[in-house]
């Protein structure tokens, strides 16, 4: 039986479609993934979306859908962009799915049965984007230290996780796994900033809003990102905490490498190494912080129209060009940088003049002097040994640089090879040879060098280049070498025939038309954004002076109505979940509000009576049959019931006592 291999990356939160930076993760798992499996091992590669949380419920509110229908469209696309990049993943994992959530609230009611989670209350500054409570110290220029933005004072009944219980087992964890964290500076970073000030108890649910995993004991509360979130790596294994678990689970974990990004190492060798300690299961061997993607020139900006998406960019370049940039480019600790420009000018410089074009005249060079029939001469000369010990000796170094998670460097390495036999042409000009009878064998053995040359570094190149490789290969006619077979040279059969018309493997760009025409996407697209914000600002403009046209009834006059008119208003009881000021409105407040089948974005001019944190938690009455209308750009889809004092005061209308959301008023 092979040695098993199991790989993960962090699961996209579903907020969105990703960005490049997102898609890089995918392509470097999907990289050693291949490596692994061309190594002979067994390898699994899990990846998914991670779909609960507040600012999912609140983009789901603002976009009029329910969050499952929101998360599903999302996941939806993520998915299509990490097949888009030929990802060979074996799990995709969605934590909607109904497995994981029922596995979530068993290891929830475990740990809360044996004492790591208690029930408690927290008072924090909270950062929504990121989900994560913050304490004044921990601030940055009085922002959220992961993502700048600001945060908002918070207060509710949570569930804590005892996370000082565990920390000096995981400073022992880290002192005997020295390469548990890479690279050696995040480690640096966990244990100086967090482990050794003393780790805070986490919160470990939410009862603000509804959008997550119930605590089945509790089920007014959530379970928090988090312990939802990261349990993802074994419950899709089928990881059982109250009895035993599936074949998967018992044959891959632990996990090999969590390949993420450096943003949430803290989450991966912090919180959820403890979270396994509490189970008593095994703790993964590594987890790889890799760098960002940034963009050079300038911040990814969806307000600029400026962001770059795999699908863009893989509709220019191609997918397997793209994947080598990808790769190629980011640095094993550092920051990379990505631009149109950059990606056409590593395509051209590295793919079209380096690799393509000595697949390209080595198979013209075979047709024109042999037929196409590459045969070893055995006319070898001193020069030929360089290559070889090149060629040869390649694989070793670039297994010991993937073993490191240095994948840029040996891609980096493979290119060596490239660029070694396009020297070795110049070293030996066939053509010269070629007007000489006489060095036709050695013809032939220099031309049989560069074509066993092009599939060995080819198989190797095949991690990063899927479908590129394997057609440069089948130029030379051959085929893919087993990584076992490759410190050897020599193994292509006399007598092979390469293809008759070689095809360019990779086209060369104009630059700077790459970029013209880039800019002029974002321009078309930022045109057609504005446009849709203009037609919707001019709908909510109509509609207000439609509203004024209306004439005036007098005042105190009541009209009357039959029981068929009032029944057709449809009065629901709501349980308000989120509330904030509406920017530039001193009189609205914005609610998401939950009408038990669904959850409504409301707009109410009711900020001089009440407050954003006396909102949360309220029931309230709702007109939930009202025609949506457009309030300072934003959709109220409902009218909350108030009940207004002849000295102007409002108080809203509310059920005696609670009742379920949804609940019917009449």
């Amino acid at each position: 039986m092979s040695e098993k291999y199991y790989i993960t990356t962090a699961i996209a939160y579903a907020s969105g479609k990703p960005h490049i930076g997102n898609t890089y993760e995918i392509v470097l798992a999907d990289f050693l993934a291949r490596f692994r499996r061309a190594q002979g091992y067994d390898v699994r590669l899990q990846t998914g979306t991670d779909e609960h949380g507040e600012k999912v419920e609140l983009k789901a509110a603002a976009a009029g859908v329910t969050p499952q229908k929101f998360v599903d469209d999302v996941a939806g696309e993520i998915r299509r962009i990490w097949d888009l990049m030929n990802s060979s993943y074996d799990k995709f994992i969605r934590t909607t799915d109904d497995y994981h959530e029922k596995e979530v609230q068993k290891i929830f009611d475990r740990l809360l049965a044996q004492g790591d989670i208690y029930k408690g209350s927290y008072k924090g500054l909270y950062c929504t984007p990121c989900e994560s409570f913050w304490t004044e110290s921990q601030l940055v220029d009085g922002k959220c230290p992961d993502c700048g933005r600001e945060v908002t004072e918070a207060e509710e009944e949570a569930y804590f996780f005892r996370m000082s219980k565990y920390a000096d087992r995981l400073m022992k964890h880290y002192e005997e796994h020295p390469d548990f964290i890479l690279p050696l500076s995040r480690r640096n970073e966990m244990v100086n900033n967090f482990l050794k000030p003393g780790l805070q108890d986490l919160c470990v649910s939410r009862s603000s809003f509804s959008w997550g995993i119930p605590v089945k004991s509790d089920p007014k509360h959530v379970v928090y990102v988090w312990l939802d979130a990261l349990t993802n790596y074994i419950t899709g294994l089928g990881y059982h905490s109250k009895g035993k678990s599936g074949a998967d689970y018992e044959k891959y974990w632990p996990a090999d490498v969590h390949v993420i990004g450096k943003d949430i190492v803290r989450f991966h060798t912090i919180y959820w190494p403890i979270f396994l300690m509490a189970l008593g299961e095994p703790l993964p061997k590594h987890v790889y912080g890799h760098p960002w993607l940034l963009q050079d020139g300038g911040k990814m900006s969806k307000s600029k129209g400026n962001v770059l998406y795999a699908d863009d960019l893989a509709d220019v370049f191609g997918v397997d060009a793209l994947r080598y940039y990808l790769l190629s480019a980011m640095p094993y600790e550092n920051d990379g940088l990505i631009s149109w420009e950059l990606v056409s000018d590593t395509v051209n410089s590295e793919l079209a003049n380096v690799y393509g074009n000595l697949v390209n005249r080595t198979v013209a060079m075979s047709n024109k002097y042999f037929g196409g029939i590459v045969s070893d001469g055995h006319a070898a000369e001193a020069v030929d040994e360089d290559l070889k010990a090149v060629v040869t000796g390649a694989y070793k170094k670039v297994s010991k640089l993937v073993d490191e998670f240095r994948v840029a460097d040996a891609v980096g390495e493979i290119m060596s090879v490239f660029r070694r036999a396009n020297k070795y042409i110049d070293e030996t000009a066939p053509w010269v040879l070629a007007r000489d009878e006489a060095k036709r064998e050695r013809l032939a053995t220099v031309l049989y060098n560069l074509t066993e040359t092009i599939v060995i570094g080819s198989s190797m190149l095949a991690c990063a280049m899927p479908d590129a490789a394997a057609k440069a290969v089948a130029e030379c006619g051959s085929e893919l070498r087993p990584f076992d077979r490759l410190g050897e040279f020599g193994l292509l059969p006399d007598g092979t025939k390469v293809a008759e018309k070689p095809e360019i493997l990779f086209q060369r760009f104009d630059t700077a038309e790459v970029v013209e025409k880039a800019e002029k996407m974002y321009e078309e697209r930022k045109a057609a954004a504005e446009a849709a914000k203009a037609e919707a600002k001019a709908a909510e403009q109509g509609s207000v002076k439609a509203e004024e046209k209306k004439p005036d009834a007098p005042e105190g006059t009541v009209t009357m109505i039959d029981i068929a008119e009032f029944k057709s208003v449809s009065l629901r009881v709501g349980h308000i979940l989120t509330a904030e000021k509406v920017e530039k409105a001193d009189k609205l407040l914005k609610f998401t509000v939950d009408l038990g089948s669904e959850q409504r974005t409301i707009v109410s001019g009711i900020a001089k009576f009440y407050t954003p944190e006396e909102m949360v938690g309220k029931q309230v009455v709702v007109v939930a049959n009202l025609k949506p209308a457009k309030l300072r750009g934003i959709e109220s889809q409902g009218m909350l019931l108030c009940a207004v004092s002849a000295e102007g005061d409002v108080v809203l209308v509310a059920p005696e006592k609670r009742v379920p959301a949804g609940s019917e008023v009449c």
